[in-house]
């Protein structure tokens, strides 16, 4: 079974983050929520508090096989700011290890180095600061092992795009149908 970390920080924005993870637990997929404040209590970017599984000291998240931001501020800088996530990133880049980043996010990407290439979609206010990145203005991008997704708007083609990279197309639409997603 696969699994998924997907890293919270105070200022996340709420519904990227957990309608990642919402989805990705209806289709079977393993999926914790990670803080990076030290503390399991974060509070979204709109004042919505939310206990994490675990901390990031206590996860194993390079167990994972998919690591996934929500964006949002000051949740992104939050993210940004932890140098055992950035380090984690970096190593799931060089094993070619799922990577997902939505909003905001796509820039931790762009700093590491990781969107250098690639084709990637970010928040637009953000898409001038990812750097190296041939930037595209769909909803979401996978390229290789790298999947971003342009906000909170396509939260839900993101989260399913997740879902079909580690579940199968059959499974993402099984959910897309569940949800009444685009009907």
């Amino acid at each position: 079974m696969s699994k998924v970390c997907v890293f919270l920080a105070d200022g996340f924005e709420e519904i990227e983050g957990l309608t990642v993870v919402d989805i990705l637990r209806r289709a079977g997929i393993e999926t914790e929520t990670v803080s990076v404040m030290g503390r399991k209590e974060i509070v979204g970017a709109h004042g919505i508090k939310v206990e994490a599984d675990t901390v990031f000291e206590e996860a194993e998240a390079d167990k994972a096989d998919m690591l996934a931001l929500p964006g949002g501020m000051p949740g992104t800088l939050n993210l940004k700011a932890c140098d055992g996530l950035t380090e984690l990133l970096k190593s799931f880049d060089r094993d070619r290890k799922y990577i997902a980043a939505i909003c905001a996010a796509p820039w931790i990407l762009a700093e590491l180095g990781i969107l250098k290439g690639r084709k990637a979609c970010s928040y637009p206010s953000f898409e001038e600061k990812l750097d190296g990145a041939a930037v595209v203005r769909e909803p979401v991008v996978t390229d290789g092992h790298i999947t971003t997704g342009r906000g909170m708007g396509t939260a839900v083609p993101f989260a399913l795009r997740l879902t079909a990279l580690l579940a199968g197309e059959t499974k993402a639409e099984e959910i897309r149908e569940s949800i009444v997603y685009g009907e």
